[in-house]
C-alpha cells in the first residue's frame, strides 16, 4: 500500500488579509434587509430526524421511518444519513419534494441506499474518523421548500424471521448550495425550459476586473489548491489550458510534496492540460474542509464514476450541484473534503475536486479500497438508463490523457493496485485492473452506470490518441 503524505496548506497572509478587507462591505439601510443581487450567499444544511412510522412502541423495532410532508427552508439537494458508517441500510429510501415558488409536489423518487462503495478506505485516518456517518447517494432536486421522506426496511428473506433493522440515527439532510458571486438565484426543476444547452462556466476575469471569488465566505486564511500548485493566482476562477510541458509549472512558491509534476513531466507522452474550473471557480467554501492535504505515492489508474444525483440540472447549475455534493460529503457524511478528484458536467466542463493540487497525487475518497495511487473522476448525473453526452466522454478522455501522462501511464494499459478492502477484493490483494476503470471494476456497484461504463473503451482509445500514442 502506498505511503500517505499529509501536507498543511500555507497561509497566504498578506493577500488573504487584503481579501478579508474586501469581503466586509458597509451595509446600508437599503441593502441590510436581504442579499444584494449578485452577492455571495453562504450555503447551509438542515438535518431533520426521521421518526418511526409503524406505530411500534419500541422505536428500534420499527421497519419504517420517515418524515411527514413538511415546509422547510430552501434547499436543492437531499440525502439520508445515519450514525454508523459500517451499518448498511437494507431497504428503500424515497423522497418527495415541493418546488419552491409553485407549491407543486414531485412524485416519489428513490435514493441510492447502497452507497458505501463511495468513501474513504477502511482503516485509513479519514475512514476511521468519528465524524464519519453512513449515507445514501444525494439527489439534486432544484430549489425546493418542502419535503417528505419514507425509509422502509427490506422484507425478511427466505428462512429469516424478521426484516432487517434500519440503522440508528436516521436523518434527512437538506442542502442549500448558497450562491457564488454573480450567480443567478437557485432554480426549481419546473423553471427549466428544457435539456441543458452548451452553457459554459464563465471564463476567468481579466486582470483589471474585480475578482468574483472575493466575498465567497471562504475566509482570509484559505487559498485554493490551484494556488498551492502554483498554477493560478489567488481566487482565480479557472486553471487555464492547454499546457504541454513542465516549464509552466516550475514557478516559485509552490508547496513541496511527493510526486510533484516536475518529476513526471519528462515522460514522452504528456497530453495538453485541459481547461479546469478551479475550486474558487465553482465557489468552494474552503472553511468546510480539513486544512491538511493528503497525498499518495503516484497515480497509476483513474476510476470513472457518476454522482448518481440525477440529470435534472443545467450546465449553468453545475457549480451549485458541486457545492451541494461538497457540503454533503463534508458536513453530512463526515469526510475531510469532497470525495472526487475531478468532476465533469454534461457540457464537458471539468472541475477541480478534492483540494491539494490538480497535478499532484491527491488521496481521494471515491472508490472504497482503491483510493491509493488513483484519481477519481465523476460525471455529474445518473447514467444507468441515460447516455452520457459526447462532450462529457471527450472531457474524461482529455483529462485522463493529461493526468495519467504526468505519471507516465498509458491509458490503454493495465496495472496492479493493492486493495484496501471491499466486497470484491480482500484487503492486501494485488488486483490487475485497467488503467482507466469504472467504479464497478473495484467494487460491486452500479456506478458509473451501465451506459457510462460502456464508453470506457472509447475513452481509453481517445485518451491514448491525445497523448500522441
Amino acid at each position: 500500500m502506498s505511503k500517505i503524505v499529509v501536507m498543511r496548506g500555507f497561509l497566504a497572509s498578506s493577500i488573504g488579509v487584503s481579501c478579508a478587507v474586501l469581503t466586509l462591505p458597509l451595509a446600508s439601510p437599503a441593502t441590510a434587509a436581504g442579499p444584494v443581487a449578485g452577492a455571495a450567499v453562504p450555503g447551509s444544511t438542515q438535518s431533520l430526524p426521521l421518526a418511526a412510522l409503524t406505530g411500534s412502541r419500541a422505536p428500534e423495532a420499527a421497519t419504517e421511518r420517515g418524515l411527514a410532508p413538511q415546509t422547510v427552508r430552501s434547499f436543492s439537494l437531499v440525502g439520508v444519513v445515519w450514525d454508523d458508517p459500517a451499518a448498511g441500510l437494507h431497504g428503500h429510501v424515497r423522497i418527495r419534494t415541493r418546488a419552491k415558488g409553485t407549491g407543486r409536489w414531485s412524485g416519489w423518487q428513490e435514493l441510492e441506499a447502497r452507497n458505501q462503495d463511495h468513501g474513504p478506505d477502511p482503516g485509513s485516518g479519514e475512514g476511521s474518523s468519528r465524524r464519519m456517518r453512513g449515507a445514501t447517494a444525494p439527489l439534486w432536486v432544484g430549489a425546493s421548500d418542502g419535503v417528505q421522506v419514507s425509509v422502509r426496511a427490506d422484507e425478511a428473506g427466505s428462512g429469516e424471521t424478521r426484516a432487517p433493522r434500519l440503522p440508528d440515527g436516521l436523518h434527512v439532510e437538506l442542502v442549500d448550495p448558497g450562491r457564488a458571486p454573480g450567480e443567478d438565484a437557485p432554480t426549481s426543476p419546473e423553471d427549466l425550459a428544457g435539456p441543458a444547452g452548451p452553457a459554459e462556466v464563465p471564463d476567468a476575469p481579466g486582470a483589471d476586473a474585480p475578482d468574483p471569488a472575493v466575498g465567497a465566505g471562504t475566509g482570509a486564511e484559505t487559498i485554493t489548491s490551484a494556488v498551492e500548485a502554483g498554477l493560478a493566482p489567488l481566487n482565480d476562477m479557472e486553471i487555464p489550458g492547454p499546457w504541454k510541458g513542465p516549464e509552466e509549472s516550475r514557478k516559485p512558491g509552490r508547496a513541496a510534496g511527493k510526486d510533484t509534476p516536475t518529476e513526471h513531466t519528462r515522460q514522452a507522452y504528456v497530453a495538453p492540460r485541459p481547461r479546469i474550473v478551479s475550486r474558487s471557480g465553482w465557489g468552494a467554501d474552503e472553511s468546510l474542509r480539513e486544512p491538511d492535504f493528503l497525498y499518495t505515492d503516484t497515480v497509476k489508474a483513474a476510476f470513472v464514476h457518476h454522482t448518481a444525483t440525477g440529470n435534472n440540472y443545467t450546465c449553468a447549475q453545475a457549480p451549485s450541484v458541486i457545492r451541494s455534493i461538497y457540503r454533503y460529503h463534508v458536513v453530512s457524511s463526515g469526510w475531510r473534503d469532497i470525495g472526487y478528484n475531478f468532476l465533469v458536467d454534461r457540457c464537458g466542463n471539468i472541475y477541480e475536486g478534492r483540494a491539494g493540487g490538480v497535478e499532484k497525487p491527491v488521496m481521494g475518497a471515491h472508490t472504497l479500497g482503491f483510493n491509493s495511487d488513483t484519481t477519481g473522476i465523476a460525471v455529474i448525473g445518473t447514467y444507468t438508463s441515460t447516455a452520457p453526452t459526447t462532450a462529457a466522454v471527450d472531457a474524461i478522455a482529455r483529462l485522463t490523457a493529461w493526468k495519467l501522462g504526468l505519471f507516465g501511464v498509458d491509458p490503454r494499459a493495465k496495472t496492479y493496485l493493492e486493495s484496501g478492502g471491499g466486497n470484491l477484493y480482500p484487503k492486501g490483494e494485488n488486483v490487475r485492473l485497467n488503467v482507466i476503470s469504472g467504479h464497478r471494476d473495484g467494487f460491486a456497484t452500479e456506478c458509473p452506470g451501465r451506459l457510462l461504463y460502456g464508453e470506457l473503451d472509447l475513452i481509453r482509445l481517445k485518451a491514448a490518441r491525445y497523448q500522441g500514442r
